[in-house]
């Protein structure tokens, strides 16, 4: 039985999408992977946001059959509102995942987590067979942390003691991720809170030394997966 009404009618961008256009190319060029039974892992964010969309486009005009892994309820919701079934990682194991990235390096290094959706992120491009990460070329930098800062996911209860060893690790700044719109700060779809950390210098053994630390839920940090960049 359905609903006779959903709640979100139609499930909207809030705000602007920057560099729409080029996002709207690398939408349309990963809709062409999707093949008839895929299960596929999907992101949070604009330009996962942006392929969703035109991957329901094809979906329907071609009569295919697919099945959606989402990473966050906004994306759920997306799917909800497009036809798309949704599964989780403990039914079905995506054949493949794509997803965005605030920052990519020459080595490809990621940071994502400006939507509080790392884990599940992770958790989809960890368990696909490979995982596209759809960037514009505004997100490609020199070093990690050149435009963004690794979010660092903490149990809400660790976050003083987390901050402090992040200090004692190097880092040059970590600050409280505050909510826009509410009172206090984000809280992800896990839980927890982010703490936004800035590294100069980052080698390939941060993020495992990160998730060391008592009370590190997940970062946003992503080393050493198998991704491709479709940009």
């Amino acid at each position: 039985m359905k609903w006779n009404e959903k709640t979100a009618q139609k499930i909207e961008w809030n705000g602007e999408i920057s560099n729409y256009e080029e996002k709207l190319r690398i939408a349309k060029n990963i809709a062409k992977r999707v093949k008839d039974g895929d299960v596929i892992g999907v992101g949070s964010g604009s330009t996962s946001f942006v392929a969703t969309k035109e991957i329901a486009k094809r979906v329907k005009e071609e009569n295919l059959h697919i099945t959606a892994i989402p990473t966050s309820y906004e994306i759920n919701l997306l799917c909800n509102e497009l036809e798309i079934p949704t599964t989780t990682l403990i039914d079905k194991k995506p054949d493949w995942s794509y997803d965005g990235a605030d920052e990519v390096n020459s080595k490809n290094w990621l940071v994502k987590g400006r939507g509080a959706a790392m884990f599940r992120e992770k958790l989809n491009i960890a368990n696909s067979e490979v995982s596209y990460i759809l960037v514009d070329s505004s997100k490609f930098v020199q070093n990690i942390c050149d435009k963004f800062p690794i979010p660092v996911e903490v149990v809400p209860q660790a976050m003083h003691c987390v901050r402090e060893e992040l200090f004692k690790m190097g880092a040059e700044s970590v600050v409280l991720r505050l909510a826009i719109g509410k009172d206090g700060p984000v809280i992800t779809e896990s839980g927890n809170v982010i703490l936004d950390t800035v590294f100069r210098n980052v080698d390939e053994d941060l993020e495992k030394k990160l998730k060391g630390i008592i009370g590190v839920f997940e970062t946003g940090l992503f080393i050493g997966y198998n991704v491709v960049i479709e940009q």
